[in-house]
């Protein structure tokens, strides 16, 4: 039993302010207490952003090759705990053990730890323009506000850039995955960086996002999460103007085209969909098919899908584990009753669990197809193991059903050739295009266009994100 009673706040592991209220962290394989966290209020709001602004200043001044220093710290403690880490991550919101927590979901935030102290040897925080010096500076203290369905990876990708940057940060993780980012507090306190400079409470997200958002001493707000709670945040954070970035939701197309070649374009549009469980964001839940190839695309789905093993995140075997919560299972299952009232035909799966799992938030990897574009299938984010097959009869007319979205996050394109898939990707409105089955680059821009979000993450995109630009004119002489 995992039970974590403490924030880490200026430096030490302290108790709520006002003894906090007892939240059970539920694991989702068995529908069991896995632990508890304690949830703060406004009070352990203000003790960690006064924490936070009152290490500003002296962190802001401190020579970037010291920061370096205790970011390598806090890589070498980070590595020392990747076991930790994938088991925490597992059992608090499902990830199979052996196939994706422990080779994917811990190592990602390693590697956006890597990636920030790559470019820290030659991030452009001064440059001469004629007489005139630019300077990137820290925006200030920053409040990070993280969900639960790639952990460490949502953490350390705002957590990175913003220590080389010169912030101090506050960091809200999502209540129903806890464990790791108290392994990640952990981590961090053990690399010995100055107090105030990392503080982590837990709290409802509806409480304490609009807390830390309106905050007259959080410079910025930075969250990944739903739409709504992105909406929320920028709502909150208008009257006092803060910088605000924000990764949202994402319906993204994934386009085979007539020239692709069908076996291999299926196998990594449906494996690239059922990964996670489906609980990504940039997860291409829309494949858009060649309608003369459809019945074909989806004989080779319904096999793909037919090959995934469901069950216990801790087997060995197990490709795809439950979905991370109750309220989540819920939806899930909605929208698949929805999928099929709305006359969308089931190839793969369907509602309920999967035959012999009477326990756990288990959902059967589902694939719709004979689906159109205006189905609240096609429109609606799902976030879980639901993909919905369209049918088109030329590019142009994917292309405008791709882009037909309030969302913009991520496309993927599967061509016979790189030149006409790049040609594609070029025509999508999304802040990222996966062309044949290329997979993802954390030195890359991660973010998207619309309804999915403000701003970039990963590489020195995420790195920007957290400066300020200031012009000193008359800094050379003539």
């Amino acid at each position: 039993m995992r039970n974590h009673h403490q924030f880490y706040i200026d430096g030490q592991w302290v108790a709520p302010v006002n003894g906090g209220q007892q939240w059970d962290v539920i694991n989702p394989a068995t529908e069991e207490v896995a632990g508890s966290v304690l949830l703060g209020d406004g009070d352990d709001v203000d003790r960690a952003v006064l924490a936070a602004r009152r290490a500003f200043a002296g962190y802001a001044r401190t020579p970037l090759a010291r920061r370096v220093e205790w970011i390598a710290a806090i890589a070498n403690e980070y590595e020392k705990r990747l076991d930790d880490l994938a088991a925490a991550i597992s059992e608090e919101m499902g990830a199979p053990l052996h196939k994706l927590a422990r080779p994917a979901q811990a190592p990602m935030g390693l590697w956006h730890l890597q990636t920030a102290l790559a470019l820290a040897k030659d991030y452009p925080f001064e440059r001469q323009q004629g007489r005139t010096l630019l300077v990137k500076e820290p925006v200030g203290v920053c409040a990070l506000i993280t969900p639960w369905n790639w952990p460490m990876n949502q953490i350390v990708c705002k957590v990175a850039p913003a220590l080389l940057a010169g912030c101090t940060v506050v960091l809200k993780p999502s209540e129903l995955a806890p464990f790791s980012s108290q392994i990640f507090a952990e981590i961090v306190a053990a690399a010995g960086l100055p107090a105030g400079v990392f503080n982590m409470l837990h709290g409802d997200g509806a409480v304490i996002g609009p807390l830390l958002s309106a905050h007259p001493q959080v410079d910025m707000v930075s969250l990944t999460g739903s739409t709504r709670a992105g909406a929320s945040v920028a709502k909150h954070a208008a009257d006092t103007v803060k910088v605000v970035s924000l990764e949202l939701g994402g319906k993204s197309a994934n386009i085979i085209l007539d020239d692709a070649p069908l076996a291999d374009a299926i196998k990594a549009g449906v494996m690239g969909m059922m990964s996670n469980t489906g609980q990504s964001c940039n997860a291409p839940s829309r494949m858009l098919v060649p309608a003369a190839k459809l019945a074909q695309a989806e004989t080779l789905a319904a096999a793909v899908v037919a090959r995934l093993v469901v069950g216990d995140p801790r087997a060995p075997a197990t490709t795809t584990g439950p979905i991370a919560n109750a309220r989540q299972y819920q939806r899930v299952q909605a929208m698949i009753a929805k999928g099929i009232e709305q006359g969308a035909r089931v190839i793969a799966g369907g509602p309920g669990r999967p035959e012999g799992l009477a326990r756990g938030y288990y959902a059967r990897p589902t694939i719709f197809s004979g689906a159109h574009n205006g189905m609240c299938i096609a429109q609606e984010e799902i976030f879980g193991p639901v993909l919905t097959m369209i049918p088109y009869d030329s590019e142009e007319e994917a292309v405008a059903i791709a882009n037909d979205s309030v969302y913009g996050l991520s496309g993927y394109v599967y061509g016979g050739t790189l030149e006409r898939a790049r040609d594609v990707a070029r025509q999508l409105r999304t802040g990222m295009v996966h062309l044949n089955g290329a997979g993802i680059d954390p030195g890359a821009p991660f973010g998207g266009y619309k309804q999915s979000g403000v701003g970039r993450e990963w590489g020195a995109a995420g790195i920007d994100e957290f400066l300020e630009t200031k012009a000193i004119m008359g800094a050379a002489e003539r």
